[in-house]
């Protein structure tokens, strides 16, 4: 039979895997997922220290942390195309394998600017295992399972997203900054051979269907732009210059934007954008992870600079967050369902945004424990907002285009985590000292503006 553009080809009858290898399958997904979440966050208490071993400033080492973030947002949505094209498995495979070799060449990076190419290129790799893990999910897990496998995916990487810190403090308490990266290594031998021998390939494929350079290279500019016209200005350039790269943004981005939209299977899922639920949901979920990076790099700064902690006692302050994120996750879990969405992301944000305003007005005198229950209160609230607002982003979308929404979704953390330690850095070009103080402030202004458009979404109908 002739086949046309658009044709689905392969085994529709896929049901996912069944014991035990979805278990060792359900592994790997989260030991890659993990491990490239993690290395968005655990050099945040480390850059203080790694700042000072490299001789540069606190506004300059943000790089070490928005050039790994940066490649992965102007990469993920090609390579989810690729995936699609090519095999998730394989697509998740490479960027295993790539994460895993550029984080040895991050532990034995002895130059600021050595170590930030090495992040480059742990980007690249923590892009591949991003653009695929929801579809792998999806694949992997039965139909009638799937939103247990979805929740957990979420989970994990809420998980991973604040318990950075308290790894880098138990690492730093007893080696240094180098061994960060040196511990994903063994990590990531391990999960590349349970990748090649437990995950399954793609079940079908679109036959007719090519992958689009012009699209990958429009997406990355696109996405490069936005964040570079942040950090020029958040770093002093000279305002002509900055003007000039905001203007080739919006250039590129309508040119992106319009070719997107005349595409069958577009880079952009603006068919899912469109549904109301959907596009809100994306847009507390970039608030609340803009807010959540600027506690997480500015937070540090403050504790070590202006109340003189060691890197340890700023890593066990911070543990603070992902401790009470595990107790208060469940709870959200299991109150979806029985309370709107909406309601349980706004009360979760309302938190994030009254912990930060206190850390923001910390008295000098400050005891421990005035530290540790408000970042507790932050994670409590991050956890009580997540679970939800993922579920309902992708309860949102229709059954076939769960593997779009999970990018979307992957999408919105990496723009409000990147776009938050850019902040941090303006705010160290302004501010100075003060810095950490105005930037934990603005998160709680933006947390505020998360809670009124969490609170609008429960004027639309319930998802369940």
């Amino acid at each position: 039979m002739q086949q046309t553009k658009g044709t689905v080809a392969g085994d529709l009858e896929w049901d996912g895997l069944h014991r035990p290898r979805i278990y060792y399958a359900v592994i790997t997904t989260f030991c890659g997922l993990f491990l490239s979440v993690l290395d968005g966050t655990i050099c945040n208490v480390a850059l203080p220290t790694i700042a000072l071993r490299l001789d540069i400033s606190p506004s300059d080492s943000i790089w070490i942390v928005n050039a790994f973030q940066l490649v992965i947002m102007m990469l993920l949505l090609p390579f989810s195309s690729l995936g699609e094209l090519y095999g998730y498995k394989r697509v998740y495979l490479y960027g295993v394998a790539v994460f895993t070799l550029s984080s040895f060449c991050c532990a034995l990076s002895h130059t600021f600017h050595v170590l930030v190419a090495s992040r480059v290129l742990q980007g690249i790799g923590a892009a591949m295992i991003m653009s695929v893990n929801t579809s792998l999910i999806r694949i992997i897990y039965p139909k009638k399972h799937l939103g247990k496998g979805v929740g957990l995916n979420a989970t994990v990487v809420a998980i991973a997203s604040v318990t950075g810190p308290s790894l880098a403090a138990a690492i730093l308490s007893v080696t240094t900054w180098e061994w960060l990266f040196a511990i994903n290594i063994p990590i990531g031998i391990v999960t590349w051979f349970m990748g090649r021998r437990f995950l399954p390939d793609n079940p079908t494929k679109v036959i007719g269907r090519h992958f689009n350079w012009a699209d990958t290279v429009l997406n990355a500019a696109t996405f490069g732009l936005m964040i570079g016209c942040i950090e020029a200005y958040s770093h002093g350039l000279d305002w002509h210059k900055i003007l000039i790269a905001v203007a080739v943004f919006f250039l590129v981005g309508a040119v992106y934007v319009r070719t997107q939209l005349a595409k069958e299977y577009p880079m952009l899922p603006f068919d899912l954008l469109r549904i109301p639920m959907f596009s809100m949901s994306v847009g507390t979920s970039i608030l609340s992870f803009t807010v959540q990076q600027l506690l997480m790099v500015s937070l540090p700064f403050m504790l070590m600079h202006n109340y003189g902690y060691d890197a340890v006692g700023t890593g066990l302050i911070m543990t603070a967050s992902p401790v009470a994120i595990m107790f208060v996750a469940p709870m959200a879990g299991w109150m979806i369902g029985k309370v709107h969405p909406g309601l349980l992301g706004g009360i979760g944000i309302s938190l994030m945004c009254a912990a930060c305003m206190l850390l923001s007005f910390m008295p000098q005198d400050a005891s421990h424990f005035g530290f540790v229950w408000r970042v507790m209160l932050f994670g409590a609230g991050f956890g009580l907002f997540q679970s939800p607002n993922n579920h309902i982003l992708l309860s949102s979308a229709p059954p076939h285009r769960t593997g779009s929404a999970g990018g979307m979704l992957a999408s919105a953390r990496l723009i409000g985590q990147t776009t938050g330690a850019a902040l941090v850095a303006m705010m160290f070009n302004f501010f100075d000292s003060s810095a950490p103080h105005k930037a934990l402030l603005l998160g709680g202004l933006l947390a505020l503006c998360g809670a009124c458009l969490s609170s609008l979404r429960l004027k639309i109908r319930k998802i369940n």
